[in-house]
Parts: structure tokens; C-alpha cells; sequence
């Protein structure tokens, strides 16, 4: 048994090993673009929910995203309402990850390691790039392999068993096991990842699934809350605001589980895309849904925890 925790804890490491080397290329990529970009391109809501999640979507990270997100706040070059609509992109963003990762390509794990290892011998900043994002890309998939490789051998531990059973049966304790889960290992997509190779041997049903993700999106809140600490006022207030509407989007979801369910099953029959497209519509919607009514939500973080910024 401690064989097969320990097991599970390198392929956790190696998942988000290649996460950050695969992010370290991606950024290098784009240098100082991205931080511009946020900077001049987010005067409406809309614009910001756009910049969000492509902003997102080249970084596979939306924590690090927020956490941009605050330190511009902090200094001034972004306002608090400007930081709402780049919060729901963020949400959206982060979905790309998740569908990326569903398409478990054993055959191009080699291939992605060996093209990897090549480019970041090159002195070509461009080709260390590359490198790393695809070195990073092949450390993901192996990560991923590994994690559905244990799902059964460790469900069939009677105390794992008895677990994954309860959350099965019970979607509020998938979505608290989701937010745990997210907050210790900061990072929603690895607990996405956890979640998917459980389900790819049938171990944990799609309600449950979703549940973990829905939990995830709350537990990822927690590195943003960190960065805030000892920030400006406003900071903190956009820490509060990704937490709010993360928590608000989960609690309207929470009893549509099962409908979101049965949307992801008609699309496709692969676990893993399930979960995938799932965790993509619940983004999109929330994210949408509340777009119109920035102005109000930002009255209502800044009057529950501060004065107006």
C-alpha cells in the first residue's frame, strides 16, 4: 500500500514537473508580451474575458495568471473591475489544459521526450522554447499513463475503496475532495488529472468527476489569496472576487450535475473528454453568465471587503 501512495506521489511530481517546464517555454515564448497585453487590452469586461483566456491558455496556468493579475493591481496598472472579466477568462483558459491532457497520446510520449531533449541542447532561445514545451508535454503524458495505471491497484485497497465509493455516491464530498485536493497541490489541473485517471478505468463515476472539478475550481483559489497577502487593498479585493465567483459558480452548478453528465456523455464515449468537456462548459457558461453584470459584482466584493477602489 505505501508502495502505491508513493508511487502516485512521483507521477503527481512529474505532472506538475512537466507543467512547469512546458509553462517556463510557453512564457519565454512570449516574454513580456503577455504582461502588456493584460495591461492594454482590458478596458471592458469583455476584452478582459477574451485577454484571460488566451492569456491563460499559452501559460496552462490560471493561478499564475491571477497571480499576474494581482501584482498588477497591486501596482497600479490595472484597476479592480478590470481584474473581474481577466478572472473569467482565467476560468475558461484553464479548460484548454484539461482538454489537452484528455487526449492521452501514448504513442507520442517518446517522441515528444526525444524532440524535447534535442531542442534544449540548441542555443536558439526559440528552440529551448519549443523544447521545453514539448519535453514538458511528454512528462505530462507519462505522468498521466502512470496515474491510470494505479486507479484500479489502489482502489482495490479496502479503506480506497470504501472512499472513492463514498464520493461516488456523494457529489457534495467529490466537490469537497476536489477543493482539498486543488488547494494542497495548487493546482487545478493536476487534480483534473487525478480525476481522469481514476475515471479512465471506471473507478470514479462522471458525476463524481465533475464534482472533483468543481471543488478544484474553488481550491485553486487559495495561490491567489496567498499572492494577495500584505498586497494593496485592491489586490485582495480581486483575491476575494476570483474566490466569490468561483464559489457562487460551483453552488449554481452543484444541483445540475447530473444534466452537465449527460451533455458529456452525448459528445463523446472517452472518459477522460467526458470529464474534459464537462469542466469546458461549466467554465464557459459561469464565466459568460456573469459578464453583464461586472459592475455589480464588483459593488459587491468591494462592499463586503473594502471601500471602493
Amino acid at each position: 500500500m505505501q508502495q502505491l501512495f508513493s508511487l502516485f506521489a512521483v507521477y503527481i511530481t512529474i505532472f506538475l514537473f512537466g507543467m512547469t517546464v512546458m509553462r517556463t517555454g510557453l512564457i519565454n515564448l512570449s516574454q513580456d508580451r503577455l504582461k502588456i497585453t493584460l495591461m492594454k487590452m482590458t478596458n471592458t469586461p469583455f476584452k478582459g474575458l477574451i485577454v484571460g483566456t488566451v492569456v491563460t491558455a499559452i501559460l496552462q496556468s490560471s493561478s499564475a495568471v491571477i497571480v499576474l493579475t494581482v501584482g498588477l493591481v497591486a501596482a497600479s496598472y490595472l484597476t479592480f473591475k478590470q481584474s473581474i472579466g481577466i478572472i473569467l477568462g482565467t476560468n475558461i483558459g484553464t479548460s484548454f489544459t484539461a482538454e489537452i491532457i484528455a487526449f492521452n497520446i501514448t504513442s507520442a510520449v517518446i517522441p515528444l521526450l526525444i524532440i524535447g531533449v534535442l531542442l534544449l541542447m540548441m542555443k536558439k532561445h526559440v528552440a529551448y522554447c519549443i523544447g521545453c514545451v514539448s519535453f514538458g508535454l511528454g512528462c505530462i503524458f507519462i505522468a498521466m499513463q502512470g496515474l491510470e495505471k494505479l486507479a484500479l491497484p489502489i482502489s482495490s485497497i479496502p479503506t480506497a475503496h470504501n472512499f472513492l465509493q463514498l464520493t461516488n455516491e456523494n457529489n457534495l464530498i467529490a466537490v469537497g475532495v476536489g477543493t482539498i485536493l486543488a488547494a494542497l497541490i495548487q493546482s487545478s489541473t493536476a487534480t483534473t488529472a487525478i480525476a481522469m485517471g481514476f475515471m479512465s478505468d471506471q473507478v470514479l463515476a462522471l458525476p463524481a468527476g465533475i464534482g472533483i472539478i468543481l471543488g478544484a475550481n474553488i481550491g485553486t483559489c487559495f495561490t491567489a489569496f496567498l499572492a494577495s497577502i500584505g498586497s494593496a487593498r485592491s489586490a485582495k479585493l480581486v483575491a476575494f472576487a476570483h474566490i466569490w465567483l468561483n464559489i457562487i459558480g460551483v453552488l449554481v452548478f452543484f444541483p445540475f450535475i447530473g444534466w452537465l453528465s449527460s451533455i458529456s456523455e452525448s459528445l463523446t464515449t472517452i472518459p477522460n473528454l467526458q470529464l474534459a468537456h464537462a469542466g469546458t462548459i461549466f467554465n464557459i457558461i459561469s464565466s459568460l453568465a456573469v459578464l453583464p453584470f461586472v459592475g455589480l459584482f464588483t459593488k459587491f466584493v468591494t462592499k463586503l471587503h473594502g471601500k471602493a477602489v
